[in-house]
Order: structure tokens, then sequence, then C-alpha cells
């Protein structure tokens, strides 16, 4: 990103304090009137949005472009193919849930990629959210908050700015998927936003279900421990639910509920329609990127995919005792050299969100990584090539001072259908995983961005 508009939102701050006092009283006041918060934190601390320049947007959407095919290849082949698939290490109820069939062809309407720009013209995507993707209305509101904020209503004099909504996406991914559940009838649907009232996303909740409301579509913020399957229908005391926006993850469903929980059973009968649906367990897994990146897997590819994954998937293997080729191009004992580079590796667990178990090889003495090494050997996991994490300064205000802090940041696009990108979330951290979930990090909106 030039630093010519982040140096001139930031000399708006520091050469006017009362501006910047206002505009951090300003982003307090519309995120407690918005409800934005991750659990009793705020969801933005930071007094500038993310700036992505069109030629960024542009790329971002192209990448996106770029790799969805390859992604649906392997999807095509592993749901054919159990062999084939063994490479995801999906456990067996997820095999067995992979056999109800959802009503709709993509197994994710609504999806996230994380990704990171190296550079203004280098980007790497590191994983793909294909279960719950939180954040777009998070991300949707902040935008709204920071229009009124003084010093970006003085920002916009030298620059336009544009903001990326992703909430209109997920609304036409869950409607559009409902209508092919459907068949033929015209039924609108009523909808259950569901999940644990206690996750700290719950705020989250509210603002999906003012925005269905507000356009006219009926909605309730559903407990898993509320719904009953009775006479054919998925109810939550009176209301009967036709549509469930899934944020609930699958594996918690199971583990609380069993493989027998109304919710399954509904799904199965094909009595109520749910999105992101059981398939999405296959790209969901970090084994998906390895499946992409291993060399074993390349003849599946045309060589437009090939080339889109060299350039923007970093190595990544499941960790496991075998010979493959490095991020050097060289034949190597896997785990051997996962032990002698830590510094060059990550290691994720396969099926996890919110960055738990992550351990980045550079943070982390040697004991401590082999120690890593032989948990991913038991549970699986995945290995990934460290990609280099850009940053940005950001502007805080803390004890009526205005202070300048180089973070790092993410982007991460959201995508519909398996098809096209639309909305972008940003989150940004003092630490290296970016990630609010993990406790360390913060949401700010992104504004596409160019000199008037």
């Amino acid at each position: 990103m030039s630093s010519e508009p982040i140096s001139r939102y930031h000399d708006l701050l520091s050469d006017s304090p009362a501006l910047a006092a206002d505009s951090h009283a300003a982003l307090e006041r519309g995120q407690q009137l918005r409800g934005l918060l991750f659990g009793t934190r705020p969801v933005c601390t930071v007094l500038r949005p993310r700036f992505l320049t069109l030629a960024q947007h542009a790329l971002l959407h192209g990448v996106v472009k770029a790799l969805l095919p390859a992604f649906q290849t392997i999807y095509d082949r592993a749901l054919a193919d159990p062999a084939f698939r063994y490479q995801f290490r999906l456990l067996d109820w997820e095999n067995e849930l992979l056999s109800v069939d959802p009503g709709f062809p993509c197994p994710s309407p609504t999806a996230r990629f994380d990704s990171f720009f190296a550079s203004d013209d280098e980007l790497l995507f590191t994983e793909f959210n294909t279960e719950t993707p939180a954040g777009a209305g998070y991300s949707d509101a902040l935008s709204d908050v920071f229009y009124g904020l003084p010093a970006f209503q003085e920002f916009q004099r030298a620059f336009n700015v544009w903001p990326i909504p992703a909430k209109p996406g997920v609304l036409h991914a869950l409607t559009d998927s409902f209508h092919k559940w459907q068949g033929h009838t015209s039924e609108a649907p009523r909808i259950a936003i569901l999940d644990w009232r206690e996750v700290p996303t719950f705020s989250e909740f509210v603002l999906f279900y003012d925005y269905f409301k507000a356009l006219g579509i009926e909605a309730r913020i559903v407990d898993p421990r509320e719904v009953e399957y009775r006479d054919g229908k998925l109810m939550a005391g009176d209301y009967h639910i036709t549509l469930i926006y899934k944020r609930v993850l699958i594996s918690e469903l199971i583990e609380r509920g069993g493989i027998e929980h109304p919710v399954v059973r509904a799904v199965r009968d094909r009595a109520v329609c749910m999105v992101n649906t059981f398939r999405c367990k296959i790209l969901f897994k970090k084994a998906s990127l390895a499946v992409l990146s291993d060399e074993r897997n390349a003849a599946h590819f045309a060589p437009p995919q090939r080339a889109a994954i060299a350039k923007h998937i970093p190595w990544t293997r499941v960790m496991e005792p075998r010979t493959t080729i490095g991020p050097d191009g060289n034949a190597i004992d896997l785990v051997k050299w996962s032990l002698a580079n830590k510094d060059r590796l990550v290691l994720k667990p396969n099926d996890d969100y919110g960055g738990k178990g992550i351990v980045l090889g550079w943070t982390v003495e040697q004991p401590a990584w082999e120690a890593a090494v032989e948990t991913a050997l038991a549970t699986p996991y995945v290995v990934q090539q460290k990609v280099k994490l850009p940053f940005e300064a950001y502007p805080g205000f803390e004890n009526n001072a205005l202070f300048v802090l180089d973070r790092m940041l993410d982007t991460n696009p959201y995508v519909a259908f398996g098809d096209y990108m639309h909305g972008c979330l940003t989150r940004i951290s003092t630490e290296a995983l970016v990630n609010v979930t993990a406790g360390g990090g913060s949401t700010v909106p992104t504004f596409l961005i160019e000199p008037r």
C-alpha cells in the first residue's frame, strides 16, 4: 500500500488532537450503539481503516478466480473417490455425513480465504474457511461507523473511498441455496442463525438478525440445544425453521449432540436447508492446501491451475513419515526436514479455528518444536511454509493521547458459491498470529481508495 494516504490520514490525527479525540469518541460510541463487541472487547481498537488500491483489489479478485477451480477439482475428486479423500484426513463420522445430499451443488455457498499481501503484487493464501466464515457483519458495520468518524470525513476531501460490503453476498448465498433446495415452490425462508448463545461472536448474529429483518426475512437466533425435530419439522419452540444459517461448528454439534442430533436428522431428511453443508468439511480441512500443493496430485490440475497454486499457495504437507518434494524443490524426509527447519515452518491442526493449536516455529525453542512435531504425527496436522507477514502503521488513542504502532495485517476475501469474491475482511495484530479469536487482534473495515 502506498504510504501517501496512510501518512495523510495520520497527519490529520497528529496535527489536531481534538480531531483525534473526537474520532476516538465517535468510534467508541458507534461500536457501543451497534453492539460491535467480541465477547466484551470492542471489535475495532484503531482509528484508521484498511485501504486497498484498485490494483490490489483487482489482483485479489483475479487470484481468487484462478484458485477456485483447483479447489473445486479436489472437492469433486474427494467426494467421488474414498482413496483420494484420505488425503484430507476426515474422521469416520465426517465421511458418513458426506452421504447427506444438501439439495444444492455447492458444499460451501459462503466461504472465506485467509491471505497475505507479502508485497503489492505478491499474494499468498494460507487457509480456506469453508465451514463458518465469520466477520462479514462486523466488517460491514464498522464501515458504517468509520463514515461517522470526523477524521475519516476530513480524509475524504483528498481521497475517494468505497466500502466492500460482505453481508449481501452472504444473504445471496443463503437465499439462492434455499430456493435450489426448495425446488419449484417460492415459499420465503424462515432462518435460524444457529450457534451456542455463549460464543463471543453472538453480537454478530444480532447484526445479521437485524439485516434479515430489515429486508423482510423472518429470522431468529437459535441455540442448537433449543431445537426439536418433530412431525417432519425442525422447531425452536413454536418457530418452524426452514433455513439454517449455520454458524455452529459441525464438530461441536456432533460432540455435544451426537450424530442423531435433531439438526442432523432434519438435514438428512431434507426437512430443512442448511448453509454451509456437511460436505463443507472436505475443503475446510487444512489438508486441502496440502492436497493442492503436493506433487502427487499435480496431474489433476490444468496448467493455469498449477501455475496459480505454485504462485499463491505456500508449500503445505500433511505431517507424516514420507519422502516428498520440499519447498526448495529437493526430495526430503518430511519429518527429519521439518524438525531441522522450524524457523521456516508453521504447524496447524487439520481441523480447528481461531488460531487454536497453531505453532509458529520461529517463536519457540527447539524442544518445544520437537514436541509439537510429535503431536502433529499423532493427530492430523499440516506443516506449512512460513509466509512473509505484511505490516502497516495504525493509530490508536489511549489516555487522551494518540499513538501509532506497526501491526501485522491479513486480507480475507469472502467467496460466494465457490465461484467469485465478494467483500473483504481485514484483521490486524501486534502478534504474528493474526486472529481476533486468539485474543491479540482487531478487525478494521476495508475500503477501496484512490486520490480525488
